[in-house]
């Protein structure tokens, strides 16, 4: 069983960045796809951004192509999320999450395919 940990959400005003951290319990985090997903108060959680286990291949939401940037520390087991240009309808509880059949190339963007999720971390950004 993986333990992720979430840590460096907070309060920004529009247009300022954050970088959120996931940091795994088991070294086995370096055969994992991990992703980034958030959810809005009344809407459902959705796909913000993943990498595949080599960190060779990214993938992003269409709206936050641009400005968020995901990337990983295999050595540390930690995964990152840049975000940058924050917009008032980034905020969100933001989640990582861990797919224990990712692929060297390749990472998923459906949450379904998730095996293991974090607590979350609340993004707010005024405006």
């Amino acid at each position: 069983q993986v333990q992720l940990v979430e840590s460096g959400g907070g309060l920004v005003q529009a247009g300022g960045s954050l970088r959120l951290s996931c940091a795994a319990s088991e070294r086995t985090f370096r055969t994992y796809g991990m992703g980034w997903f958030r959810q809005a108060p009344g809407k459902e959680r959705e796909f913000v951004a993943a990498i595949s286990w080599s960190g060779s291949n990214t993938y992003y939401a269409d709206s936050v192509k641009g400005r968020f940037t995901i990337s990983r520390d295999n050595a540390k087991n930690t995964v990152y999320l840049q975000m940058n240009s924050l917009k008032p309808e980034d905020t969100a509880v933001y989640y990582c999450a861990a797919d224990n059949s990712g692929s060297y190339y390749y990472a998923e963007i459906d949450l379904s395919k998730y095996d293991f999720w974090g607590q979350g971390t609340q993004v707010t950004v005024s405006s």
